[in-house]
């Protein structure tokens, strides 16, 4: 049987082949650039938009269907395309009433959950247990609500270890940050003040019909989120898609006319667009993945501003001709635990044992990155993440190590908290800014 394009049935099958692949430790993103280039399959822009809507409506349910499933059927059901299936599947008919998950009728869920399986070789032979499975989900689900959501997992759509985690490091907000990371992510903007201005540019979305507003110096929020290329001003370069708190990085970093800038771990070149509309600066962007070099090339294209672009390893200097920098921004690996809204894998790929393998990389590459700064210049770290083995206890011990300066910042930002000059709808970044003293203040420094 072959699905039409676009049918609930062809969306439910994409997505539970996307799933398949996270639960093999593929990020969502692959996994869904692989289900969409699948050969001989059409692929309409409508059709990869749903695909990848339930995809991440899964993964942002993925623990209270989990529990489910454990109750629904005596094993895991096989093969994986079918466990996927019915993860999407439960995943829209078990979403609380009045969530922007509860859109679908349930018995057309359940129907076009059947006719997805009867398409699939791997999987016609289980379409009376898919059939069962969710009708007996439908029959039954106030009881097995009330069980399942009894276990934290199930309620908050996270592991266990997340969770304790998060009590732990944040015990009077915890749960609110567990919330803030299930919530679709807004729309954000920043734009390009080398072609316009935030009011020129509201005033382009309001005669287009589209309604924003200003929630940062160059940010700009859209009330409904729209498909990027459907974005006023997004192909010719006036605007670029960056969360407000991400647009902090450029103006911590204090630039100048004429400096010698280095972006390390620069892909997919967000920051560094930011950098180059920030002031005329040379700039250099890093990043080890070949790959995704093309990410920066095209934003800046896109953009019309130029870079020097470097494949290399930020922790070694190979790459380095030996010309210091006089700013740096340091945007290293990190869990990226503060973006979970954006990414809901994350939190079913990562491992409670990351964090610290994490925070051991990014030590050594702001190390090595210290010494290519020139004396009284500046290094940005940031990280997107609400850990603070990788964040603030980070900070501190490169501050010590390097007797290094550490200036005014943001500090940890967390998702659903304000700041003055940011609103509380933001990503969850850290940032410490650091300054290289000279002889003289070194030698203060030590003795004091």
């Amino acid at each position: 049987m072959t699905l039409k394009s676009d049918s609930l049935a062809f969306a439910l099958h994409g997505a539970a082949l996307a799933v398949l692949q996270v639960r093999a430790g593929v990020a969502l993103p692959q996994a869904l650039t692989v289900v969409f280039a699948r050969p001989g399959i059409e692929m309409p822009p409508q059709s990869r938009g749903a695909i990848q809507d339930l995809s991440y409506r899964t993964m942002r349910a993925l623990g209270r269907v989990d529990a489910l499933l454990a109750r629904l059927a005596s094993k895991a059901p096989t093969p994986p395309v079918l466990h996927g299936l019915l993860c999407v599947a439960l995943t829209l008919i078990s979403a609380p009433a009045g969530s922007s998950g509860a859109t679908y009728n349930a018995h057309t869920v359940v129907d076009q959950a059947v006719t997805a399986a009867s398409s699939d070789p791997d999987m016609a032979h289980a379409k009376g247990m898919v059939n069962a499975v969710l009708r007996r989900f439908l029959r039954e689900r106030d009881s097995l609500m009330q069980d399942v959501l009894r276990e934290p997992p199930a309620q908050f759509n996270y592991p266990a270890w997340w969770i304790d985690a998060l009590k732990s490091r944040y015990p009077r907000n915890w749960q609110a940050l567990l919330e803030a990371g299930n919530q679709p992510p807004p729309l954000t903007l920043r734009v390009n003040r080398r072609r316009s201005t935030v009011a020129a540019y509201l005033a382009q979305l309001a005669a287009a019909g589209v309604a924003a507003r200003q929630i940062g110096a160059d940010a700009v929020r859209l009330d409904t989120p729209v498909p990027v290329l459907q974005i006023p001003g997004f192909a010719d370069g006036m605007v670029s898609v960056q969360d407000a708190a991400a647009q902090l990085a450029a103006p911590l970093l204090d630039l100048r006319d004429g400096m010698r800038v280095l972006d390390a771990c620069a892909a997919p070149g967000g920051k560094s667009g930011h950098l180059l509309e920030t002031a005329d600066i040379d700039l250099v962007a890093l990043d080890n993945d070949a790959r995704r070099m093309g990410r920066i090339t095209e934003n800046l294209q896109r953009l019309h501003l130029d870079a020097k672009l470097i494949t290399g390893d930020a922790a070694r200097s190979g790459w380095w001709d030996g010309r210091p920098f006089d700013r740096i921004l340091a945007d290293v690996p990190c869990t990226a635990s503060g973006i979970v809204r954006r990414h809901p894998d994350i939190r079913w790929l990562r491992r409670k044992a990351d964090s610290a393998q994490l925070a051991t990389l990014s030590a050594q590459i702001l190390d090595n990155l210290w010494q290519m700064l020139v004396t009284d210049g500046k290094l940005l770290f940031v990280t997107c993440s609400v850990w603070p083995q990788e964040s603030e206890a980070q900070a501190a011990a490169f501050a010590v190590r390097n007797q290094a300066i550490r200036l005014p910042a943001p500090g940890q930002l967390l998702p659903g908290e304000s700041r003055e000059g940011l609103s509380e709808d933001h990503d969850g970044l850290f940032y410490a800014l650091f300054q290289k003293p000279g002889i003289s203040q070194a030698s203060a420094s030590t003795t004091a």
